[in-house]
């Protein structure tokens, strides 16, 4: 007796920024193990993402900032209906492993430590854009100015921090804690912690709106909060 194998439906294709991959990664596994539907996610930096999702370029679903998805609704990108919080994700401050871990207990040592630090760096995301009001606010911004050091887009702050090319390092706590050669020194306190939160949504040029409903919704499920919590994140 001939029988054919049912073909496997093609991946669901996505785009998303660097601070979510490893969750993603995570999720999408678990997700075509348990359905068969295979999901391809490419990350990039998040600006990329939303300029090429803007340039017209072929997704199903994106996961960005939400601000980011929301600027993308606006401009009719993406499906309001669809839209999804996921995360919450919150900024954690790194050393070099085997240096001596400054005090970030309160908003005061933080700027003590940001002063005393010799090179500093932070993320080109919603994150770094808040620091960098936050040392405005604090009246260091040009005292600091010359000691920071810019990572390139794709380049994880904590890479720099293992190289020893940056003495302090902040960033999203989901991008810090792969990254070997640094010690998490720990989260900004509550006063000044700042939360990105990242939504995903399905682009209005998707063809697979079933397909994508139901990723979505295991994303966004009780299932999928032990991944979270374990790439450093909390349930949106």
């Amino acid at each position: 007796m001939h029988t054919t194998a049912t073909p496997r439906p093609a991946p669901l294709k996505g785009i998303s920024s660097m601070a979510t991959r490893q969750l993603l990664s995570e999720l999408t596994g678990a997700y075509t193990e348990r359905t068969g539907q295979a999901v391809s996610i490419e990350s990039v930096g998040g600006v990329d993402a939303a300029r090429r999702v803007q340039a017209g370029e072929a997704f199903d679903v994106v996961i960005l900032a939400s601000d980011a998805i929301a600027k993308l609704i606006t401009a009719g990108h993406l499906r309001a209906d669809s839209k999804v919080d996921l995360v919450h994700s919150g900024v954690a401050v790194a050393v070099r492993a085997g240096s001596t871990p400054p005090d970030i207990a309160s908003e005061d040592a933080v700027r003590q430590a940001v002063l005393a630090a010799s090179t500093l760096s932070y993320s080109t995301g919603p994150s770094g854009v808040a620091l960098a009001q936050l040392f405005e606010r604090w009246g260091i911004a040009d005292q600091i100015k010359n000691r920071i050091v810019t990572a390139p887009p794709g380049v994880p702050v904590g890479s720099l921090v293992a190289k020893g090319e940056v003495e302090l390092g902040f960033q999203q706590l989901s991008e810090l804690i792969h990254v070997e050669g640094i010690t998490i020194v720990g989260p900004l306190p509550p006063a000044i912690q700042i939360t990105t939160t990242f939504s995903a949504a399905m682009t209005t040029s998707c063809t697979r709106a079933p397909d994508v409903h139901a990723l979505l919704d295991f994303m966004a499920s009780n299932d999928a909060t032990p991944a979270k919590r374990r790439q450093g994140m909390e349930p949106a």
